[in-house]
């Protein structure tokens, strides 16, 4: 008997699903701690707009830890290189006050479980997530033009930097606030986590 061909020639293979949702379920038990702890994480920062020590510790040392185990996410140098480069990579924003010492903490602890590159596109897509959010917020409260004239203020004293010194770059970018609330930056950060480790899967 001639094989089911689907469109363009090629034979349907029901068991290429049954493996890929196999795979994709390893992936979120792999994960499930990073996860769990991810939206513990979320929960706080939403109500109390800022991520205890103890849970980004715990996030890196886990992830760490993990990283000796047969199931892991990353191999144990890519975890620690994943630590230096997660927190490396909002630094700068952290120097301007735009995001908490809790924030860099944290995407320490997701490079300690995804490695540097990953802990990268987390911060990507979390800053596009979090962009939308704040555009909504904005324009749900009437505030898209401050919005809009505040950021171009930041990046302005961003570019001149060297010109009007960090001290006064830091102090514009923590008045310039455009909603009523800051971003809880775990929550966009724990979709984008969700969404990058659907990738790897």
């Amino acid at each position: 008997m001639a094989p089911d061909l689907q469109p363009g020639g090629a034979a349907k293979r029901p068991g290429l699903k049954v493996l890929a949702v196999t795979s994709m379920l390893h992936s979120l038990h792999t994960y499930l701690p990073l996860l769990v702890l991810m939206t513990w994480a979320a929960a706080i920062d939403l109500r109390q707009r800022r991520i205890p020590n103890w849970l980004t510790v715990l996030l890196m040392l886990s992830g760490i830890a993990q990283s000796f185990l047969p199931a892991r996410t990353v191999m144990p140098f890519e975890s620690i290189l994943g630590v230096f480069a997660g927190a490396a990579i909002p630094f700068v924003l952290f120097a301007i006050g735009a995001v908490g010492g809790g924030d860099v903490k944290l995407m320490a602890g997701v490079g300690a479980w995804l490695g540097p590159w990953a802990a990268f596109a987390v911060f990507v897509v979390e800053k596009v997530i979090g962009l939308m959010i704040v555009l909504g917020q904005a324009a749900w409260q009437g505030r898209t033009r401050v919005l809009l004239r505040n950021s171009a203020v930041v990046a302005v004293n961003l570019l001149y930097v060297k010109d009007v010194g960090l001290e006064h770059a830091t102090r514009t970018g923590r008045e310039s606030r455009s909603i009523d609330k800051p971003l809880p930056f775990a929550v966009p950060a724990l979709i984008a986590v969700v969404l990058v480790i659907f990738r790897l899967g």
